[in-house]
């Protein structure tokens, strides 16, 4: 397929599943044997749609409202890129968190191998720490970034005396 092709299947896939919460659009959007990395934890891998479900089913009956706005997109190939946005409210069960009622907002970007009309292979990466920043269940004081602060200890390339 061509890109333009294969950038139209990435925002249906966006919107059907994640704007409109259609489950079925994973069934025909999905390759059995695709793979997505970066949805849980670190070196986490979902193999197939029914793996994909899982994570869909508890982001979406946790964040039941998610909306996603793709922001940019490119595509060469077989490969599409997006940086995407996510609004949602924490009402419902799905993460292992008690619901909060808070407005959560952060960004993405996935990178999609598109085979065959279908997803192939997804490498995500999304601000799952800022949102659970958002959600109060780890405290900001205790992430705050301290890679943006001057260092207290010797440079790099000084050694002690």
């Amino acid at each position: 397929m061509n890109p333009e092709t294969n950038k139209a299947l990435v925002h249906r896939w966006f919107q059907e599943v994640w704007n409109e919460g259609r489950e079925s659009t994973i069934d025909e959007l999905h390759a059995a044997d695709g793979v997505s990395f970066g949805l849980g934890g670190a070196n986490t891998e979902v193999r197939g749609p029914e793996q994909f479900k899982v994570f869909f089913r508890n982001l979406r009956s946790a964040l039941p409202d998610t909306h996603v706005t793709v922001v940019d997109t490119i595509a060469d190939g077989d490969m599409v890129a997006v940086r995407f946005e996510v609004q949602a409210t924490h009402t419902g069960i799905g993460l292992p968190y008690e619901p909060t009622g808070r407005a959560v907002k952060f960004m993405g970007i996935s990178m999609l191998e598109v085979e065959d009309g279908k997803l192939k292979r997804a490498w995500n990466s999304w601000d799952q720490l800022g949102m659970l920043i958002q959600l109060g269940v780890i405290s900001e004081i205790a992430t705050a970034d301290k890679m943006l602060e001057p260092s207290t200890g010797e440079s790099a390339g000084e050694s002690a005396a």
